[in-house]
């Protein structure tokens, strides 16, 4: 009896477990869909309003015509800044600074347009036309801080799409220049061998001279060798004693 009643304390246990995770679970998922409805309900209400705008600036003349374009300018600024940076800053974790500030200018221009609207639905001309100055002149900087900080984002990522273009352009070149070495390597032994060639046959000529010049006038060169030149004497000192003998002794034969 008493294995039993742990059984079904742990039976029930386990259910109770799983019914908890099935409502935490169902919790969970109605609060995403809800953000998740919250986020394309108010983008759509976004895209009306700037839709309504966009017509009142160019229908209704006057100040608050004006007003209205004071409005369509300001968040288009702000909008197209948000798309840009959120877009790089999985890219590039240095937009997030951006971003910070994009926020704080967002703040700044969430009062400037309630006070735009309070102005559309100002009674008195006169005081439309002596707020609407500065609210143009704080209209303007807001939208110039945004579209500053929108074109150095866009100027930042093409230059960093151009520098990686470039790298990889060179390392495309690399390898279209690899590809093209396709003739095989000499051997080892085959390019000691051409290497060498040269200086042994250097060697082999220097050699040979060497040999001719070491080498006996006369003998081994295929010219017969004169008796003169075998004994060593000299070609005048034999001319001069050829003449001696060919003179006549005027003491006689026999006397010297």
């Amino acid at each position: 009896m008493e294995a039993l009643g742990v059984v079904v304390a742990l039976v029930a246990l386990f259910g109770v477990t799983l019914l908890v995770m099935a409502v935490v679970g169902t919790v969970k998922a109605a609060k995403a869909v809800a953000v998740k409805i919250e986020r394309h309900s108010s983008n759509a209400q976004r895209v009306v309003e700037n839709a309504t705008l966009k017509a009142k600036s160019i229908t209704k003349p006057g100040d608050q015509g004006r007003i209205a374009g004071l409005r369509l300018s300001l968040r288009t600024a702000l909008d197209s800044t948000r798309q840009v940076l959120q877009g790089g800053l999985p890219q590039d974790s240095q937009l997030g600074d951006a971003l910070q500030l994009l926020a704080r200018l967002d703040s700044h221009a969430a009062e400037l347009d309630a006070e735009l609207r309070q102005l559309e639905r100002e009674p008195m001309s006169g005081r439309v036309t002596a707020k609407l100055p500065e609210l143009r002149e704080r209209t303007e900087r807001i939208t110039q801080s945004a579209d500053s900080l929108r074109w150095a984002a866009q100027d930042r990522m093409r230059r960093f799409a151009d520098d990686e273009l470039a790298r990889l352009s060179q390392e495309c070149r690399d390898e279209a220049g690899a590809l093209r070495h396709w003739t095989p390597a000499e051997p080892a032994a085959d390019r000691s061998e051409s290497a060498a060639g040269p200086a042994a046959a250097a060697r082999s000529a220097a050699a040979s001279a060497d040999g001719r010049a070491d080498r006996p006038k006369g003998l081994g060169t295929g010219r017969q060798t004169t008796a003169e030149e075998l004994l060593g004497l000299a070609a005048e000192p034999l001319s001069r004693l050829a003449d001696r003998l060919r003179k006549p002794n005027p003491a006689g034969p026999n006397r010297p």
